[in-house]
């Protein structure tokens, strides 16, 4: 297994392996940030609206007529398909400013690039005073009634004290790290895509494991290291930093 290492941008590095039963953490991590970085519980369920891009039809004496489901969903499938094709094309390369300029090269500027793809600007809505890239877009998401439980490939998954941002020594930084998710599998392991210390990776995330690096002694990776070991604390997974999803349909 590749050990990859994350630095104060988000790195990735490898672990001492768990034990070999996999039992579903007893109390997986609960979000919980200031008042302005809340992820709000339960997270905002998507309308039919959203997904379709239309508003809903006024009151009528007529009945409503039926609406186009199949269609929505078709609509959602191919902005997710192109978001993640597009993250896909980008994993190896070391830097941003090779592929694409006017986008900063760091986690912020991979989902950018992304998004792009299928037609969103993810930050078209500009920044707060003092606020990073990944708390506007989450910003924009919760407004936009766009975060979700159930991750999707082509969602953005959101991350928390990722590193120390302000430099105090202290997990008060908030929301600082933001991906996009390639894929799920059956077992509940999430592949996603970001801007590692390497350049752009893929790294892993299974929140009904959430402090489990690795199933049993040399087996597949539950949860990267997202936050590596310093200043006497120890390291932190995935599992452990998540903030939420949000889906790019309602973006």
């Amino acid at each position: 297994m590749r050990r990859l290492l994350l630095a104060p941008l988000c790195l990735l590095a490898a672990c001492a392996g768990s034990g070999p039963v996999r039992r579903p953490d007893p109390s997986p991590p609960r979000v919980a940030f200031g008042s302005a970085f809340e992820v709000p519980v339960p997270f905002a369920t998507l309308a039919p609206e959203a997904l379709s891009g239309q508003e809903a039809s006024p009151a009528s004496g007529a009945p409503e007529p039926t609406r186009p489901v199949a269609s929505d969903t078709a609509r959602a499938q191919a902005i997710a398909a192109a978001i993640v094709e597009r993250a896909v094309q980008l994993v190896g390369i070391p830097r941003l400013g090779r592929v694409a300029r006017g986008v900063p090269d760091d986690c912020s500027g991979l989902v950018r690039l992304a998004y792009q793809k299928a037609g969103i600007d993810l930050v078209s809505e500009g920044f707060l005073s003092g606020e990073n890239a990944v708390s506007a877009i989450y910003r924009r998401a919760r407004a936009r009634g766009a975060l979700h439980e159930n991750p999707q490939p082509g969602d953005l998954v959101f991350f928390r004290e990722t590193y120390d941002r302000n430099r105090d020594g202290r997990r008060n930084d908030g929301l600082t790290h933001v991906a996009v998710v390639e894929r799920v599998d059956p077992d509940g392991t999430l592949t996603f895509i970001h801007r590692g210390r390497k350049g752009i990776a893929r790294s892993h995330m299974n929140l009904a494991f959430p402090r489990t690096h690795r199933e049993g002694q040399g087996g597949s990776i539950l949860n990267d290291i997202l936050r590596p070991a310093s200043r006497g604390q120890r390291a932190w997974l995935s599992g452990e930093l998540f903030a939420g999803f949000a889906s790019p349909a309602a973006l």
